[in-house]
């Protein structure tokens, strides 16, 4: 089976980077990821159909030493690597793509041409990164490009097609046209698009062209079966919400034992919301210095709990020890202790401004995974990226404030493991508690 590099693109741009996007481009998040999701197929689909041309095989090639993955929001636009290579993919039909998709996702064309910058870097970058650990040279990517022709051929999402985007007659070929396609929407990161195609088609029915009475049948039946479908679709959803509970907390209290409590970072899934939430970064004083974050946030809690005295006349640990707070934006990638993905470092270093600005207050980080997989590889992997972001903390220079990080796998989970991914969301955590 073909790799499909939309899988090695996902991690890229999953629900942290969508969210610092939307607050960068002044736009909603469900209209961002709207965007990446008619952009990226699009986009994999000019690789493909230019998977010999020798400019698109060398950006490729340079692409995992430029450094364009780790700055994906700020060096993306006016990276002229990227410029040229949508030139060389779309030729004049850019402006139409980028209209197309700011009227589809509701947008503006400034916007959706900053998200076609991103998502194309995005896009070159990975399949770089992976051609560069495969040891693929230009012949090897441009089988992996072509490869592409009979994979993305479902991924444009419901109410778009490439005759919209008018992108040209190359199109054809791919059959990326999915106007009779249903969509089946993903509870994953953004990208994550999953169409269910319809398995009937013209010449299948003898009876389909029939016009003696014989074809008349299906005038009144196939509604009905529709609707029938349809029906048992609501009423297993409805019976699904009510035997199935999901509780996610913004300000987060654990249990007495040393937990934390809810907040999105992967650990063997990619990061997924347990329910779509849009929140706006918002200015969050620090003593006169504006951080940016969510009102309610890790940021605002930790910032009001410091300035109340509570920290200070904490008596000891243990009047500590039951409030966490959540990141809301540091999310490894999948599977990494030692990756970030694009927009997490924004936290870590408010984090380190508030550490510098009450310097006698302490802190310890915790790690959380869910009930999936090996536990024992679930502790490693938990407690590796506690300790991967103490290291970091300390790297700022306020590691002398960091008294502990501990990884405590799957031990707190309350979210059984046959559960949806975006349910057991609510089990994968990275945190920070005050400590004595």
């Amino acid at each position: 089976m073909s790799l499909n590099v939309i899988d090695l693109i996902k991690g890229q741009l999953g629900p942290a980077l969508v969210s610092q996007a939307a607050s960068q481009f002044g736009e909603s998040e469900s209209g961002i990821s709207k965007a990446i999701g008619g952009l990226l197929p699009a986009v994999v689909g000019g690789l493909a159909n230019n998977s010999d041309n020798p400019g698109v095989l060398d950006a490729i090639t340079n692409a995992s030493s430029s450094g364009i993955l780790g700055n994906l929001l700020g060096g993306s636009s006016s990276n002229p690597v990227i410029s040229n290579l949508l030139t060389s993919i779309f030729g004049d039909k850019i402006s139409g793509i980028v209209n197309a998709i700011a009227t589809y996702a509701g947008i503006s064309n400034n916007s959706s041409s900053s998200l076609l910058n991103l998502v194309t870097g995005a896009t070159v970058g990975s399949i770089g990164k992976y051609a560069a650990d495969n040891n693929l040279g230009k012949t090897g990517i441009s089988n992996l490009l072509g490869e592409q022709k009979g994979i993305i051929s479902s991924l444009l999402p419901a109410g778009l097609s490439l005759a919209s985007l008018n992108i040209g007659d190359w199109a054809k070929g791919y059959k990326f046209d999915n106007d009779n396609d249903a969509i089946r929407p993903a509870a994953s990161e953004a990208p994550k698009v999953e169409v269910t195609r319809s398995t009937t088609s013209a010449g299948t029915n003898p009876d389909r062209n029939n016009n003696d009475g014989g074809g008349s049948i299906w005038k009144w039946l196939l509604p009905l079966l529709l609707l029938i479908a349809a029906a048992y679709f609501i009423w297993k959803q409805c019976d699904k919400k009510q035997t199935t509970t999901t509780t996610t907390t913004a300000d987060s209290t654990a249990t007495p034992t040393d937990t934390a409590a809810t907040v999105t970072t992967t650990d063997t899934a990619s990061t997924t919301a347990a329910a779509p939430v849009t929140r706006t970064d918002e200015n969050i004083d620090l003593n006169g210095v504006m951080l940016k974050g969510y009102k309610g946030g890790m940021e605002d809690q930790m910032i009001t709990f410091l300035k109340s005295g509570n920290y200070k006349n904490a008596a000891d640990d243990a009047a500590l020890k039951d409030k966490w707070y959540d990141f809301d934006h540091v999310n490894f990638k999948m599977g990494s202790s030692s990756e970030l993905e694009a927009g997490s470092q924004g936290q870590l270093d408010n984090l380190v401004a508030i550490l510098k600005a009450f310097p006698d207050a302490k802190i310890k980080i915790g790690g959380y995974t869910d009930k999936t997989g090996n536990e024992a590889s679930n502790v490693k992997l938990s407690q590796a990226r506690a300790d991967f972001i103490k290291n970091a903390l300390g790297k700022a220079g306020v590691g002398a404030q960091v008294l502990g990080a501990e990884g405590y796998g799957s031990k707190f989970a309350t979210v059984d493991a046959k559960a949806s991914d975006a349910e057991r969301a609510a089990d994968r955590k990275m945190s920070v508690r005050f400590a004595k």
